[in-house]
């Protein structure tokens, strides 16, 4: 039931190590919301993924690498990222992020 989903894990923060934690806000088949938090000098990895990917900046400052291309974002800034785009990010002020993937990121629900 989509309410449950909305529920499940909206206040558990799960520690991903290195300056960076995430929580999952709601999901269902279709779409999922997740905020990231992450420590100054954090790395998201470069990956790619084939979910399609918008991401919002709600606080802090990020240098995003995007299929080799770089792009800093700041609080209010968003982008896109398409299925299979090779992405990543280095946090260069504290801060966090909202991400929504669709489909759902079904290997964020497992463990």
């Amino acid at each position: 039931m989509a309410s449950e989903n909305i529920l499940r894990g909206s206040n558990r923060w799960e520690d991903l190590g290195d300056g960076v934690s995430r929580q999952i806000m709601g999901w269902d088949n279709q779409i999922m919301m997740v905020k990231v938090k992450f420590e100054k000098g954090a790395i998201g990895t470069e990956h790619t993924h084939f979910h399609t990917q918008t991401t919002y900046c709600v606080s802090g400052k990020f240098e995003f690498t995007m299929d080799g291309k770089k792009v800093v974002v700041e609080p209010g800034d968003g982008l896109y990222v398409p299925p299979n785009m090779l992405h990543g990010a280095v946090c260069l002020e504290a801060g966090i992020l909202i991400d929504v993937f669709s489909p759902v990121r079904e290997d964020f629900l497992k463990g």
